[in-house]
């Protein structure tokens, strides 16, 4: 699974806030913290009886020309690892340089046995979004969906948050997030918890910030599961490390690599 499949883990379609403040997410407009050419590069471990086993990869770019930012995310099981299970997974996004909105989102999964395919076209003005899904592109479904006035895809979500100034939040207080996935509007409540100077494998100290999605109690989650996302608390927000519970086991994807940092020198 990848770290934007950590991130869908983490939407929350029933559960309720978490304790303390909630801030509604606004649309962002400016964009603070990427440029053309960031490359996050991540190693996935999955726990198994306290034993963390390398999994697989996730590579993060981004490129730009005059109207759009695309942001690509492409993840793959390591070749030991196949045989238990198989991932091969593409996610692409492109949103308007001028409002940071989703203009188009697309998602190809190969996860074990499972396959996915879904592609968004949003169109803010008249507040809908048009949806191809299904298990395969050819045979994929056509319909059309109402949004939120600043409703998200996946990735759009992930960059979109790293422009956030999180100064002006406490510990305890919560961001609540609309993420349009899997043909439905879900909110998603992100929690700050605090600041924390987390030792991160292969690449050393940093000052973070560790904050909690929240996770649906169901099928992969139970009652007090939690996942933790430490981001670097400078102005590139990258997230360093991500753990998080699934139905059995754990898994954990840490930051491997990184180049064409917006603000390289604060990393």
């Amino acid at each position: 699974m990848t770290i934007a499949g950590l991130y869908y883990l983490a939407s929350n379609p029933h559960g309720q806030a978490p304790s303390g403040g909630i801030t509604n997410f606004k649309c962002i407009s400016t964009n603070s913290s990427f440029v053309d050419g960031e490359v996050l590069h991540y190693k996935a471990y999955y726990n198994w009886k306290m034993i963390w086993i390398p999994a697989g990869e996730v590579k993060f770019t981004i490129t730009e020309d005059s109207t759009e930012y695309k942001y690509v995310a492409m993840g793959k099981s390591f070749s030991s690892y196949d045989n238990f299970f198989r991932v091969n997974d593409y996610y692409a996004t492109t949103v308007d340089k001028k409002t940071m909105m989703t203009k188009t989102f697309v998602r190809y999964i190969e996860e074990g046995d499972y396959r996915k395919f879904d592609s968004l076209t949003f169109d803010h003005k008249n507040l809908v979004v048009h949806s191809l899904n299904g298990k395969i592109k050819e045979t994929a479904t056509s319909k059309t969906f109402p949004i939120d006035s600043c409703a998200f895809d996946l990735l759009s979500v992930m960059y979109n948050l790293r422009n956030i100034n999180t100064s002006n939040y406490n510990p305890g207080e919560s961001l609540d997030i609309s993420m349009f996935i899997d043909e439905e509007v879900y909110p998603i409540h992100v929690a700050y918890e605090k600041k924390e100077i987390k030792k991160i494998k292969d690449l050393g100290k940093y000052k973070t910030l560790l904050i909690h999605p929240e996770l649906v109690v169901g099928n992969v989650f139970k009652e007090g599961d939690k996942m933790n996302i430490w981001v670097s608390d400078d102005k590139n927000k990258v997230p360093l490390m991500i753990e998080s519970p699934i139905s059995v086991g754990s898994v954990k994807a840490v930051l491997q690599s990184y180049s064409g940092l917006r603000h390289d020198g604060e990393m």
